[in-house]
């Protein structure tokens, strides 16, 4: 229950802060939150999880308030919506795309939903992204567009390769993130809205994958080919989600990739 009221408290603080200080503690508390849920099961490979993303998101989060500070020692204030400096510009959007592992910054990702239970897992994708985007769209006028797209471009491309020759449902799932982080980075220079657009829709989807996976007990790609056996109708509304989840035209996961 603690662990819940932080992370909800530390999204809260990020999302409705104006001054760099107060988005950066936010941050903070949500990464410290999330620690004990990665490590709840005590298995060595959950522990492992949980210092990888320790150790990224403290380094994202120092990179964010190194920024914020160059940006203020130019400036002399520390309003997010008014970052001016290129080079805390340039670091802050390597910051982010840090937090939200975008390639380059994506091995921690993978290797940290899959030590994390499912429920975890979904809460890493989808509520642990949402801050970060909030600070990327607060700052979109300022950023730097080619480093931007460029990592986006990357993004979609790895994401999509890299998810081909997993059989851990996880490790999907997550380089699925990468890709659909990848199109939400390219277009936030352009239209923030259809960031955000892209990103509750994203979030709708893959929390559906979740849950259903979760309540079938599937963790492998050779569990979830058997397990159609016992829950029929459940499997097929979960092939639709996946279908959603990968763009397809009648589907509502075409919407924000045709927008783009």
């Amino acid at each position: 229950l603690i662990f819940s009221f932080s992370l909800i408290l530390g999204t809260t603080i990020t999302v409705s802060s104006n001054h760099w200080a107060m988005a950066w503690a936010g941050l903070e508390i949500n990464t410290l939150a999330i620690l004990p849920l990665i490590s709840k099961s005590h298995h060595p490979r959950a522990i492992e999880a949980a210092t990888k993303y320790f150790l990224t998101q403290a380094a994202a989060s120092t990179l964010i308030l190194f920024s914020s500070m160059t940006d203020a020692w130019h400036t002399g204030q520390w309003d997010i919506t008014q970052l001016s400096h290129p080079m805390a510009c340039i670091i802050l959007t390597s910051a982010i795309s840090m937090k939200l592992g975008l390639v380059p910054f994506h091995f921690w990702f993978p290797e940290v939903l899959q030590g994390s239970p499912m429920l975890t897992g979904l809460l890493l994708s989808t509520v642990m992204k949402f801050p970060p985007l909030t600070l990327l769209y607060m700052t979109s006028q300022s950023l730097n567009p080619v480093l931007l797209t460029t990592m986006a471009i990357l993004s979609t491309a790895l994401g999509g390769w890299m998810g081909l020759n997993q059989t851990q449902i996880r490790k999907i799932l997550a380089f699925s993130s990468i890709a659909h982080l990848g199109w939400m980075a390219i277009i936030i220079t352009y239209d923030p809205k259809l960031t955000l657009l892209n990103f509750y829709l994203y979030s709708l989807m893959t929390a559906a994958v979740f849950l259903t996976l979760n309540s079938m007990k599937v963790l492998k790609l050779n569990t979830l080919m058997t397990a159609w056996t016992k829950v029929p109708s459940m499997n097929a509304m979960l092939l639709l989600t996946l279908l959603s989840l990968a763009g397809l035209p009648p589907l509502t996961g075409f919407l924000p990739k045709w927008l783009i």
